[in-house]
């Protein structure tokens, strides 16, 4: 994979339609896929080395990022699915790589902005659900 442009990565939201709307671009972002492990390692393991039970943890993803808005309606309907607790439709995409996308639940919103500069926010999300992956 050749170098890509980090302002590339886009967050996306469903738009009730079966579509996804652009609501950020974000200067700084993390993707991070997690599985959970299963320990069945009994007295009779092999050396007494840990044994896994394969396929049996739990898979989450976590998307972090800060940037700005795309507009005020953007802001809104993030904003709107924190305070609501709703779980939404998301889409990030990660440019020369793919398309991640799914149920997330928004799990922290915070605002700065400099005295003479833009308002901008950082976000935490957390899956919710069976996530999909369409390389690009």
């Amino acid at each position: 994979m050749a170098a890509q442009k980090g302002k590339d990565l886009l967050l996306k939201m469903e738009d009730g339609g079966g579509g996804y709307l652009t609501v950020a671009g974000l200067r700084a972002r993390k993707l991070a896929f997690n599985a959970e492990t299963v320990d069945v390692t009994d007295t009779e393991s092999a050396g007494r080395w840990r044994e896994l039970l394969g396929g049996a943890g739990v898979q989450r993803a976590s998307l972090s990022g800060s940037g700005i808005f795309k507009d005020a309606a953007s802001d809104a309907r993030l904003r709107g699915a924190f305070f609501d607790g709703r779980i939404t439709g998301f889409e990030a995409v990660i440019p020369d790589f793919g398309r991640v996308r799914g149920p997330f639940q928004i799990t922290a919103l915070e605002y700065a902005g400099e005295h003479n500069g833009e308002v901008t926010f950082e976000i935490a999300m957390e899956s919710a659900g069976a996530l999909a992956f369409d390389a690009i």
